[in-house]
């Protein structure tokens, strides 16, 4: 190579340039994943420490999920529990009572979920159903889900629930390596999400949740994407759910995943992390999961003092953590 074929010192590569620019917005998942990784460093020899610290991480998955539906297109499913019940409860029945291999049995269970879903979004779509409507549809599917959960106890267990054995040789019940599962789920959501948010899909999901007459009238195929929000949200959440079934201690019953239990924390993980932000699930589920542990000695007060504390949370941060540290961050910045 002569010296006119290699590059001029102080001239940047184009070709690196367009690699560093393409993978920058991806920098910020690299390092909330390389924190969490450290985790468990800290609970390693805690059991209970490290099934609560996986908890978190199995709803920040949920979290980032329902970004999708809820965050990007405004779709308010008060069903996250139920959809992620549908790929536990699914997912169990394939393995232990028909055979299915386990990895299959997963893509399975999300299918079922997605398939849900879609239904769902569809419905909403064609009815012209708003936000509150949505919520009302979808929190009806959650109630009828839970009575089928108790009603079918040759399948679901009913009230006792049921042991999983699929998974039950394997890392799955580990201490530690179910952590690390769920991280990986995680982070390769929330990758999915950067992902969308820099496409056109992404574009035309924004244009749904600001103004959904103007995103019609600037020819965004409603029904098409609020049904692409619905399946794709769903189906993570039904693989979300699958994993759980099978991870930890196996066992999966009612309250596993209950509105009160899975879907109320849920939206509330997502409103104080940040509606519509990319790592608004992440810092949501990290500081209720930590705000929920802090509170276990108080006994009968616990419910109090997190309502107390969630709502003095929301006075100060009312558009979420987030987009206010990013805001104070710009301000700093600009001055």
């Amino acid at each position: 190579m002569t010296a006119l074929d290699r590059p001029a010192e102080g001239i940047d590569d184009p070709a690196s340039s367009g690699v560093v620019s393409r993978l920058t917005p991806y920098a910020p998942i690299l390092v909330t994943a390389t924190l969490l990784a450290l985790v468990p460093l800290r609970y390693q020899d805690s059991g209970s420490m490290m099934g609560v610290v996986t908890e978190g991480m199995v709803f920040a998955a949920y979290a980032v999920a329902f970004n999708i539906i809820f965050g990007s297109t405004g779709q308010l499913f008060l069903c996250v529990g139920a959809l992620a019940g549908v790929g536990g409860f699914a997912s169990a029945v394939f393995t232990d009572r028909l055979g299915v291999p386990l990895v299959l049995s997963l893509v399975l269970a999300a299918a079922c979920s997605a398939a849900i879903g879609g239904l769902l979004s569809w419905v909403s779509v064609k009815r012209a159903l708003d936000t509150i409507f949505i919520g009302i549809v979808t929190l009806a599917f959650s109630l009828s889900f839970q009575n089928f959960v108790l009603g079918r106890r040759d399948l679901t267990g009913g009230e006792t629930g049921i042991f999983v054995e699929a998974g039950s040789d394997t890392f799955l019940h580990d201490r530690v390596a179910p952590y690390y599962v769920f991280l990986s789920l995680v982070v390769a959501y929330l990758v999915l999400y950067r992902a969308l948010q820099r496409s056109r899909t992404g574009w035309a999901f924004r244009a749904l949740r600001d103004d959904q007459l103007a995103a019609e009238l600037s020819g965004v195929d409603v029904a098409r994407y609020r049904v692409l929000a619905g399946t794709l949200g769903s189906a993570m959440l039904g693989l979300a759910g699958a994993l759980h079934a099978h991870s930890g201690r196996g066992f999966i019953g009612p309250s596993t995943f209950a509105f009160g239990d899975v879907d109320v924390r849920v939206l509330v993980m997502l409103a104080f992390g940040g509606i519509g932000t990319l790592l608004g699930p992440i810092v949501g589920a990290a500081s209720l999961t930590w705000l929920d542990e802090f509170l276990v000695d108080y006994a009968q007060l616990r419910l109090v003092l997190y309502g107390l504390v969630v709502i003095g949370l929301f006075l100060r941060f009312r558009r979420g953590v987030v987009p206010a540290a990013t805001e104070f961050l710009r301000k700093r910045i600009g001055r």
